[in-house]
């Protein structure tokens, strides 16, 4: 499995649209196996779903998503959870633990 978290320093991006990069980690039996940075082309509706299903990516965790994002990504089978927020590496940890506690969707337009 492969999760991508829009990531601004070492912290959740609040928009996923907005993202200075993406953490790509890569997960087999519940470990992670491999973690890259991704730097996001240029925004362009409807671009990112295909580029990280390019990628791979099994999941997304975001901060903020709006719902037509959230549809692209539907149509790519990439499972999509927002509300997140926290460190990337404390956000992945409860994600596979099953702990993860989510908040409102900050960017839900």
């Amino acid at each position: 499995m492969k999760i991508a978290i829009p990531s601004q320093e070492n912290s959740v991006c609040p928009h996923f649209g907005h993202c200075e990069s993406f953490t790509i980690v890569e997960v087999e039996d519940g470990k992670v196996v491999s973690k890259k940075n991704m730097t996001p082309p240029a925004h362009e509706p409807g671009l990112l779903p295909r580029v990280l299903a390019g990628e791979g990516v099994n999941v997304v965790i975001a901060g903020g998503m709006g719902s037509r994002a959230q549809q692209l990504f539907g149509q790519q089978n990439i499972q999509v959870v927002v509300g997140a927020s926290g460190v990337v590496d404390d956000v992945l940890a409860a994600y596979l633990d099953g702990s993860l506690k989510t908040g409102t969707n900050v960017c839900d337009h």
